[in-house]
């Protein structure tokens, strides 16, 4: 038998190949969970009070995922135009300064993603009611304003707080208000937990990026408060999140399944321990990693113990 050539034992990427690497790149999908989780959790909550409405959830399931992907776009744009992104930066964003895309080219992509999110709202409001398409238009409105416009609201220390309000609270709600027509006490504490932990996504973002931001005239929480500091409020963050699902559980609020959010609990663990241990951009990537795929993992897990906690 002949020994494997490199060539045979190597996958080369074509120019086609390599092309959709770098678009996928583009829309960052490790941060799309962010949007599938409070959509999917918010129509498990309406479980207990309807029948789903399976293409509202699809529309509403993608419109979310659009406007998450036109939000990483406009960063993206917006990091490149400030001149926040280089060679040298880290992680999968840069796409226009190492990989040659057109800025002009993905500012307008971020516009069609918003634009088509905007049919699919059409579609929900005529379904459900039309002040959510003032509610729609507020949470494209962050996702652009997050990193675009005068007074980016990413430079500021609210950056943490808009993203969690939009993409956990009010994602959640909208979700199920369209199944339900009406929101309940118990939908508007579940999803706190969940705007935390999206909120501690950019708090993770911040932390590897200080020194970067500070050198930038940024004013995130983790140059406020120093790295350290930045680093036990990360901690809390997720401890909170644990703590609420046992409180929500002893009133009566969620169901026991809802324990099967402590299967998740080795992620944060990492990750606050990874942000202790490293100093660098680079080696605080897993730890940042640790913290999307905590929420991933705590809102995957909390959707399927709202659904067994229906069914069983």
């Amino acid at each position: 038998m002949q020994p494997q050539t490199i060539e045979t034992q190597q996958h080369f990427q074509t120019p086609t190949e390599k092309r959709w690497k770098v678009w996928w790149n583009l829309l960052r999908p490790h941060t799309l969970t962010a949007a599938f989780v409070p959509v999917f959790i918010g129509t498990s909550l309406a479980l207990y009070d309807t029948v789903i409405d399976w293409p509202l959830f699809f529309a509403m399931l993608i419109a979310s995922l659009l406007i998450q992907a036109a939000t990483n776009m406009v960063n993206e744009y917006y990091d490149y135009k400030k001149g926040l992104d280089n060679e040298n930066s880290v992680g999968i964003g840069g796409a226009i300064v190492r990989e040659g895309v057109s800025p002009q080219t993905v500012i307008r992509l971020a516009f069609i993603l918003f634009g088509i999110a905007t049919l699919l709202g059409i579609y929900i409001c005529m379904n459900s009611t039309w002040w959510l398409a003032a509610i729609g238009t507020a949470c494209m409105a962050a996702g652009y304003f997050y990193t675009g416009g005068p007074y980016p609201i990413a430079y500021t220390p609210f950056g943490e707080i808009v993203a969690g309000f939009f993409m956990g609270f009010v994602i959640i709600l909208i979700s199920f208000y369209i199944q339900t027509g009406m929101i309940t006490s118990v939908s508007m504490l579940i999803s706190i937990p969940i705007s935390i932990l999206v909120g501690a996504i950019l708090l993770a973002n911040n932390i590897r990026d200080l020194d970067g931001d500070k050198e930038n005239g940024r004013k995130t929480v983790a140059i406020l408060v120093g790295r350290k500091n930045a680093i036990l409020l990360l901690a809390a963050m997720f401890i909170g999140s644990y703590a609420l699902i046992v409180l929500f559980i002893s009133l009566g609020y969620a169901s026991i399944w809802s324990l099967l959010v402590f299967l998740s609990v080795i992620k944060p663990l990492t990750a606050i321990k990874g942000f202790r241990s490293n100093k660098s951009n680079v080696s605080m990537m897993p730890a940042m990693k640790a913290t999307a795929q905590t929420n991933t993992i705590f809102g995957f897990l909390l959707g399927i113990g709202i659904v067994l906690g229906y069914f069983i």
